[in-house]
């Protein structure tokens, strides 16, 4: 016998709202129910209505943790279509933003893990170290968070020299710290009986759900967009994809820690090789009707822009396809034979942003249909 239970909309475990309906015999999923669409805000619409370089500030707000890979994604796109080519100093300057922004997320979901398995003290070592890479960015761009850095046709903000020295020494205790977490993890007893071979993603399994980013890179899929279709500065610099091949829990953390080093080595790298010259060029205001697809490594994965241009100032359509996305049904083969208590380090295995995710689909649920609905049509629906 199995019964229902909802985790959901609003949940301890959960940071952002979202239903899941398990079913459980005894201790054990069965099986999830995932719904979504709890905090669609309607930003692909948005962007038609305002113009290229104002919907820069609207991608970047798609996701806080991620915003410089949005607009990055973004820039690319209109660029491609505007047939804009960067400055070097400015793909150089972008990797650099990249990477720090996947240290910081990468430690930030670190963090979280600990806590979601109750182990608040490496939760707070994770969050400390993390402030010193928020400090790097603010000191760079002005900003913690929102960076506001990229624009289409480069950067609005240049690395100066003195920003370097201090960059690389932060890094360098950081590298070290890293490394220790490594090794925390891959002995301590508390991490090892509550991650080791919890929520198992099969290679198969990762490659027939289209899983993308460290999840799929746990599961021994070895796919990087900065490595195989190199945007940036990235084809001209040395690193390693990290890869596992348990697709457990534990792999994931040891993924991301990985990655943590491997960006550090980047950063260095790009620091290094910065070369010199204008960090922008004057993109066209108008744009010819064209199409292009951008994509770029997310620290969840990868991430994916389709723009359309009309003629205008305004794009035609803008499409973004997040990288939770891509990994939400990995959630449907990791829970199967996890126990109830293991709910909460699963969930947050896949590093969920479902802010930048929730799309609204109207289906008739009679005849299992869905349809476009005009903005005509929602204004009638609209209730104040």
């Amino acid at each position: 016998m199995t019964v229902i239970v909802p985790v959901g909309p609003q949940h301890p475990a959960l940071k952002e709202p979202e239903n899941f309906r398990f079913e459980i015999r005894g201790e054990e999923v069965v099986d999830v129910d995932i719904r979504m669409g709890y905090v669609h805000r309607g930003i692909e619409r948005a962007m038609q209505d305002r113009t290229y370089l104002h919907n820069v500030y609207l991608s970047e707000r798609i996701c806080g943790i991620c915003n410089v890979v949005h607009t990055n994604t973004y820039c690319q796109a209109v660029e491609a279509i505007a047939g804009i080519e960067i400055p070097d100093r400015a793909r150089y300057i972008r990797t650099i933003l990249l990477e720090l922004e996947r240290i910081h997320s990468h430690l930030l979901w670190a963090g979280v893990a600990a806590h979601e398995i109750g182990f608040d003290t490496l939760f707070m070592y994770f969050w400390r170290d993390r402030e010193h890479v928020l400090d790097i960015r603010e000191a760079v761009s002005g900003g913690r968070q929102l960076s506001a850095t990229n624009t289409v046709g480069g950067v609005r903000r240049d690395i100066k020299l003195e920003h370097i020295p201090r960059m690389l020494d932060v890094l360098k205790r950081l590298e070290r710290e890293t490394r220790r977490y490594l090794e925390i993890c891959s002995s301590d007893p508390t991490i090892l009986s509550r991650c080791e071979g919890v929520g198992v993603l099969t290679k198969q399994d990762a490659l027939e759900v289209c899983a993308v980013g460290p999840t799929a890179r746990a599961a021994g899929v070895d796919w990087d967009v900065r490595r195989d279709d190199p945007y940036a500065a990235y084809g001209d610099l040395d690193f390693r994809v990290v890869i596992e091949r348990t697709g457990d829990v534990l792999a994931q953390i040891l993924v991301r820690l990985g990655e943590v080093i491997q960006s550090i080595e980047i950063v260095r790298q790009a620091a290094d090789r910065l070369p010199s010259g204008p960090i922008r060029v004057d993109p066209p205001t108008r744009i010819e009707p064209n199409e292009a697809v951008a994509r770029s490594e997310a620290p969840r994965g990868e991430l994916l822009y389709y723009v359309v241009s009309n003629g205008t100032d305004k794009p035609e359509r803008v499409r973004v396809r997040t990288p939770t996305y891509g990994n939400v049904l990995t959630w449907k083969r990791m829970f199967k034979g996890c126990t109830v208590a293991e709910i909460p380090i699963v969930l947050a295995s896949i590093d969920p942003c479902m802010a930048c995710t929730d799309r609204v689909t109207l289906v008739d649920v009679e005849r299992g249909r869905s349809r476009v609905v005009s903005l005509e049509e929602l204004r009638r629906w609209k209730k104040w």
